[in-house]
């Protein structure tokens, strides 16, 4: 039996839009790919949030998480994540412990330090821009606000209380693409999510770190990692390398400051860019799983070998519905 047996396997969407295709239909799509992906028995599906990217639309995270909840039965739906510097903790805690109570037990709450959009767009949502500094003892307050309200201690006798939210226990994770958030998941015994689908470098030395400075808590009892990886499956290495195109055009677009609208797969990249952006999108995308189900295979048996993962996240962002729907049957295919 293959090793990936007994790896879950998640997916992170960022509800990918075409340029002539509407919001409403995008997000009919997300859902229809949410549904497939629970007949397949997919362990999660997390929305991100990100925000003034023309060509994503995944701005509004907890009424994404809302609607393909609503749309699903079992499959547990999840931030991935709330960039908590453009948000409250207190409307976090209330938003997703409503969430909570709609869908008891399937409910996740990733979150993130990171504003997931330019600077501009932050000084829209948050005049501080220092705030992230604070994710530390903003991750505490939001645990404290879904957590038992008599266990909280308030000097003044008078408490705040996210109503819904407070005993909820939604499950917290933490997300990071650098050493910082792997270093508060450690202290706090939270589980880990680093994001190799778009910052690769510190994989290594983020898991490491995470392992060796973890401390049990109520949550945890020992470490639980999980990777997010890009993915391109198809029925033969060939086509994969073609439809990956469509993300390697993205990553161009992303890194010009251009809109983000998925493209149709083209035959060559040559002549698009310049050595130097060739060489970023090859190292934004370089855990990259592409190819055919033997090639699929073998690139997630040697990751889960070198890196020893509980659980991996994969974004599937092709640009046609049908492809992504198949990429799910070869994706899951490969667990046998």
């Amino acid at each position: 039996m293959s090793i990936l047996a007994d790896i879950p396997f998640s997916l992170l969407e960022l509800a990918p839009m075409r340029e002539d295709s509407t919001v409403s239909e995008t997000l009919q799509d997300s859902l229809r790919y949410a549904q497939y992906a629970e007949r397949l028995d997919v362990n999660r599906f997390w929305l991100a949030e990100h925000h003034n990217m023309p060509g994503i639309i995944c701005s509004a995270t907890s009424i994404l998480i809302g609607y393909i909840a609503g749309g699903t039965e079992r499959i547990r739906v999840g931030a991935g994540g709330i960039m908590l510097p453009n948000h409250p903790p207190l409307v976090v805690a209330e938003q997703f412990g409503t969430l909570a109570s709609l869908y008891p037990g399937r409910i996740d709450l990733g979150l993130g330090r990171a504003p997931g959009s330019d600077p501009v767009t932050s000084l829209a949502f948050n005049r501080d821009n220092q705030r992230a500094e604070h994710f530390p003892d903003e991750v505490r307050e939001l645990q404290s606000l879904l957590g038992p309200h008599e266990l909280r201690q308030h000097s003044n006798g008078k408490a705040v209380r996210a109503i819904p939210g407070e005993d909820t226990n939604v499950p917290i994770w933490l997300l990071g693409s650098s050493l910082f958030s792997a270093q508060l998941a450690a202290e706090r015994g939270l589980p880990y999510v680093f994001a190799g689908h778009f910052a690769p470098r510190f994989l290594s030395e983020a898991l490491a770190l995470y392992r060796r400075k973890f401390t049990p808590s109520a949550v945890l009892d020992k470490p639980y990692v999980m990777v997010g990886l890009p993915l391109v499956a198809a029925p033969t290495d060939a086509e994969a390398e073609h439809l990956s195109t469509t993300s390697k055009q993205r990553i161009l677009a992303l890194i010009r400051g251009q809109e983000m609208w998925l493209k149709p797969p083209i035959d060559s990249m040559n002549g698009l860019w310049s050595e130097q952006e060739k060489n970023y999108v090859d190292s934004f995308l370089s855990l990259s799983i592409c190819g055919g189900p033997v090639t699929i295979k073998h690139q997630l048996e040697m990751f889960v070998e070198q890196f020893g993962v509980d659980e991996l996240m994969f974004t599937n962002d092709l640009y046609d519905s049908e492809h992504r729907l198949r990429a799910l049957d070869i994706l899951m295919s490969v667990k046998q």
